[in-house]
């Protein structure tokens, strides 16, 4: 059996990628139709199909039973076997507390029970995240690496029966599952991908380097992208394999370290002529995007959920240390500076479990596409998050700034609030970056747009499709554009059942929402008009049309939530509070973006950035000295055997 010939896949190589052409790859790799509703998606569209989420959906009780059941196990075992101290101080999740969540199912909690998994809905399993991440964000990182985007999921969705009896045991009980797409010169942009799978008889020969491999440094089994060449027989592009990660040329050549989430097993691998199965692959060849958009469809879910739990945390901390600590003659809660932020982290966190659980029940009952939904939680989510780890920081005041280490070693309560920021950072980077999400929300919220009138702007088409496109365009239009002028939200009694007796009024809330919507959809409509085939290049634009859009998706959220808390008598008058409260502070963002798609520094900022690049301002830059080591900004990813020791450190 001859050796496969490897292509060339140098830095220079791969820069000669085209914008246009890694534009296709990426829309050839979206999911292109719709065939179920969406909230979100009818949302940008200027209609608030409240109908499609309210009343709220809930999860059968069997799977609630079950689901309830394992989150009492897990409690247990947080509060009784997870030392979070222990991991961030030596940067290591202990391989007895792995080797436990093994035995408990933790690593199977989405895998199905004929597979030996616990078969959770999305909903428990994202409680289950929430939970275990508040004790530790890197055992949620663990988990949720492994299930959300690791083996188990693409092959529940794409893969063969006999790759499910194949894996998907060893997935429930043993084996550590990771992903890796990215590499040193490949991010967002997967046209560049350098890593190749050269056909070679019943095998493909994999040669290249994947960077930031979460859970890579222990994991068993490996989901990889590579690029399979165009050949006879082969129709070749990016596709999916499943690598046994102990296969020989696979070499784990670092483990890297972060500001936060110090127990992460992250790394970068290097595969040096390694031989996978054909029967290893997984869907067809030039399916590999697809399927990992598809997976990340409710796999981002898991990043918000843990999201909810630090939210959760952080409001216990909030409200514990403000009361005890007093100034000026009061508990600081009680000065209004300290407590809107109080008030910010209370609201913030009950609109996101809010949007959470709501967009984990409609994947479970699978009725409608959340794509969007999806998407927009993870958007929302790590940004918020964020701001309530900030916002607990500073309410700490030095405390905040102190670790957890040093509070106990003086005397006080050992609380990680500095550590809860660090860790909560990556989020806004991990499973897309918030401008990488604007950008994909937006081009699934303009999608009827392109659909109708896309060749419109496209400069490769013809006169004859432009043309017809335009009559599509106008058809569309003129059924489309009136709905935007008049809707519910102007009628003073809408959304009535939102404003029971004795509770705060939601109703209000939900007819802004409505109101906003269409207005959100003709601004869209008029940029488009405006800018045409330049609307893509407004990402300044386009974030803020997404950022407009999730505060309303957020809203609707929080008011069917305390609807149907309100409905089940529990905490519902409360529950009513906080989504009022939720709503009041979304609707002052709302109204500043509004204001600012068309009135910001967007032009200017341009100008800049481009006199920077140029060194226009380099004398700017005097006067400081700058730390940084030597070495190339990206690292070398030539493909070639491996010259370092494996660091690879499988828990058995």
């Amino acid at each position: 059996m001859s050796a496969p010939t490897t292509p060339s896949s140098t830095p220079s190589a791969r820069s000669t990628v085209t914008e246009r052409e890694a534009r296709q790859v990426a829309e050839a790799a979206r999911e292109q139709d719709w065939r179920k509703p969406s909230f979100a998606k009818e949302l940008f569209l200027g209609r608030l199909r409240l109908d499609l989420v309210h009343p709220h959906p809930l999860p059968a009780a069997e799977d609630a039973r079950r689901g309830e059941e394992f989150l009492t196990k897990l409690r247990d075992f947080c509060e009784t076997k997870i030392d979070a101290a222990v991991i961030e101080r030596d940067a290591q999740i202990p391989d007895d507390v792995v080797t436990g969540l093994k035995e408990l199912g933790a690593f199977g909690m989405k895998i199905e029970t004929k597979y030996g998994g616990l078969g959770l809905t999305q909903v428990y399993y994202n409680k289950a995240l929430a939970l275990v991440g508040s004790a530790s964000p890197a055992i949620g990182a663990l988990l949720s690496a492994h299930q959300s985007i690791g083996v188990p999921q693409p092959l529940k969705m794409f893969g063969t029966q006999e790759q499910k009896d194949t894996f998907l045991p060893r997935c429930a009980r043993t084996d550590i599952s990771a992903f890796l797409l990215t590499e040193p010169d490949v991010g967002s942009d997967p046209a560049r991908l350098a890593t190749t799978a050269v056909p070679d008889g019943d095998d493909y020969v994999l040669d290249g380097v994947k960077l930031w491999t979460t859970n890579g440094v222990v994991a068993d089994l490996l989901v990889v992208m590579a690029r399979v060449p165009k050949s006879e027989g082969h129709k070749g592009g990016i596709t999916a394999f499943v690598v046994e990660a102990a296969s020989e040329g696979v070499t784990v050549e670092h483990r890297n370290a972060f500001m936060g989430l110090r127990g992460l097993e992250n790394g970068v691998t290097r595969f040096h002529r390694v031989r996978v199965p054909a029967a290893n692959r997984i869907g067809p060849e030039g399916a590999g995007l697809k399927i990992a958009l598809t997976t990340l469809n409710t796999g981002r879910l898991s990043l918000p959920a843990m999201c909810v739990g630090a939210g959760k945390w952080c409001l216990k901390i909030a409200r514990e240390w403000s009361a005890a600590r007093e100034q000026w003659g009061k508990p600081v809660a009680l000065h209004e500076a300290v407590g809107s932020k109080i008030a910010f982290i209370a609201a913030t966190t009950f609109a996101l479990e809010a949007v959470v659980d709501l967009s984990s029940q409609l994947a479970d009952e699978d009725r409608n596409d959340i794509r969007i939904e999806a998407a927009l939680a993870k958007l929302y989510g790590s940004e918020m998050a964020c701001l309530m780890a900030d916002e607990l920081v500073q309410i700490r005041g030095g405390r905040g700034f102190e670790t957890a280490a040093s509070l106990a070693a003086r005397g006080e309560r050992a609380v990680p609030a500095e550590q809860m920021l660090r860790d909560l950072r990556i989020n806004r980077i991990f499973e897309g970056s918030t401008e990488i999400m604007h950008l994909l929300i937006a081009r699934e919220a303009v999608d009827a747009h392109l659909s109708v009138a896309g060749d419109l702007i496209d400069p490769d088409k013809t006169l004859a499709d432009k043309a017809k496109a335009g009559a599509q365009a106008g058809v569309f239009y003129a059924k489309w554009l009136p709905k935007l002028v008049a809707g519910p939200g102007q009628l003073p009694r809408s959304f009535a059942e939102f404003h029971p007796a004795g509770h705060a009024d939601l109703s209000g809330h939900l007819r802004y929402a409505e109101r906003a919507a269409r207005k959100l959809a003709r601004s869209t409509f008029y940029a488009m008009s405006r800018w045409q085939g330049r609307m893509e290049t407004k990402q300044g634009f386009l974030g803020r049309i997404v950022d407009i859009g999730a505060e309303l998706f957020a809203m609707s959220a929080a008011c069917v939530r305390a609807e149907h808390l309100r409905g089940a008598g529990d905490h519902g008058r409360e529950a009513y509070q906080l989504a009022d409260a939720f709503c009041r502070q979304a609707r002052i963002r709302v109204d500043e973006l509004f204001a600012r798609l068309w009135t910001n520094t967007d032009d200017l900022d341009r100008k800049v950035v481009h006199g920077v690049l140029g060194g226009v301002y380099t004398w700017l830059e005097e006067g400081v000295v700058d730390p940084s080591g030597e070495g190339p900004w990206i690292a070398d990813a030539t493909p070639g055997p491996s010259e370092r020791e494996n660091v690879r450190r499988p828990v058995r």
